[in-house]
């Protein structure tokens, strides 16, 4: 491990801020299923390989396109027309032992059995398996026969610690409405959830988008009632479970109309708009650590689908956020943390040219008393990037 860069920044906390934006798109978001998917096929690749060969070889499933289907929606139950179409792209070692076009619908549709229960995968998707052989140079990488591989790219990363209140509420509110609680008190509700949370002040106000099944609306009357029935569950969840918000109001499918029939209601047959109105790419959702807050600085890379050993798009992305978190736990002093790392392609993951870690202290506290603390964990965790790249493999760490 080389020098670490350790710096002081002064200013206001994120949550000390006037005002902030956070986003989360929840499970059924078209964007949500490409990184989850993929990421679920990467991981059925890593452990294929890994029994076959004794390792990982290379393969990068990040480049996935979830294509619209068609409905016709009704209410009381509509019916699909036209299925939804997942393109998987875009690189994996290509070997006799195993088909990986096969592991790759295999992986793609026992997601969507666990996680969308009105999606048929078979009826509902069709496949389109675009993964190819990669080159020499980047398959190379793969045959050097050491512990830690060579980054196959030149990339940077960033994450920090802690979340403020208002990036916790938005990840609740998301998980609520998504939750097995929530499903079965409100069958009615659909998983493409959409949070937009923004705080003035100490006011939190959630923009939701949330679908109804339309086999279980009768009649806009129907439809509005549970609606309101849903907000008001969310908020009171919610109020319980604030403390320096003082405030939260939530506004649900706020393009409704009443009045206007099917046109003026959210209503879905499957419980997701890719259904028929809105597709999905890979990288377009979540950061790694879920959510999407624009106060915060960001990595331009996805890590959904990139291959755990070499790939430092996935491994800084998530490392960032998790050393950020271990530091801010682990050594007192630290308000707030930031962990930035920048590979080179060609050397070892664990040998970053770049790494910086920047901390806002808490009153009485001064660097020095820090920067020690600080080197010891962050090169005690880089000694173990061979375990942590295993854990990725395995899905240890959630990617959106």
């Amino acid at each position: 491990m080389g020098q670490i860069y350790i710096q002081e920044i002064k200013g206001p906390a994120i949550a000390d801020y006037d005002v902030e934006i956070v986003e989360r798109k929840g499970l059924g978001h078209p964007d949500t299923i490409c990184d989850s998917v993929m990421e679920r096929i990467s991981q059925a690749l890593s452990q294929a390989y890994l029994r076959h060969y004794g390792r990982i070889l290379h393969h990068n499933c990040d480049k996935g396109l979830l294509v619209a289907g068609k409905v016709e929606r009704r209410l009381g139950g509509g019916n699909v027309l036209e299925p939804m179409r997942l393109v998987i792209g875009d690189r994996a070692t290509l070997v006799q032992a195993f088909d990986v076009a096969e592991i790759a619908v295999d992986s793609a549709q026992s997601w969507f059995r666990e996680n969308l229960p009105h999606v048929d995968p078979v009826r509902h998707f069709t496949y389109q398996v675009e993964l190819k052989g990669g080159s020499d140079e980047l398959t190379g990488i793969f045959n050097s026969g050491e512990t830690i591989l060579p980054s196959n790219d030149t990339s940077a990363a960033v994450g920090y610690a802690p979340l403020t209140e208002t990036e916790r509420i938005v990840l609740d509110a998301e998980r609520f409405v998504n939750g097995r609680e929530f499903k079965t008190q409100y069958p009615a509700s659909g998983t493409d959830v959409k949070v937009m949370g923004v705080r003035r002040g100490t006011s939190v106000n959630l923009t939701v988008a949330m679908p109804l099944l339309d086999q279980y609306v009768d009649s806009e009357r129907s439809y509005f009632r549970q609606k309101q029935e849903m907000a008001e569950a969310l908020v009171a969840h919610l109020q319980s479970r604030v403390s320096t918000v003082e405030h939260v109001a939530v506004d649900l499918n706020t393009l409704d109309r009443p009045g206007t029939g099917l046109a003026g209601m959210y209503l879905t047959v499957l419980g997701t708009s890719a259904e028929d109105a809105d597709s999905g790419e890979v990288g377009r959702g979540n950061q790694v650590n879920g959510i999407i807050a624009l106060n915060r600085p960001r990595g331009s890379e996805a890590a959904a689908g990139k291959n755990p050993v070499s790939h430092v798009g996935k491994i800084y992305n998530v490392f960032t956020h998790q050393l950020a978190h271990q530091l801010h736990a682990e050594i007192s002093g630290l308000q707030q943390v930031l962990v930035w790392l920048c590979s080179r392609i060609g050397d070892p993951v664990n040998e970053p040219q770049m790494a910086s870690v920047q901390v806002q202290l808490s009153r009485g506290i001064i660097l020095g008393d820090v920067v020690e603390p600080i080197r010891q964990l962050i090169t005690r965790e880089f000694s173990r990037i061979p375990v942590f790249c295993e854990e990725l493999a395995h899905g240890k760490y959630p990617i959106c």
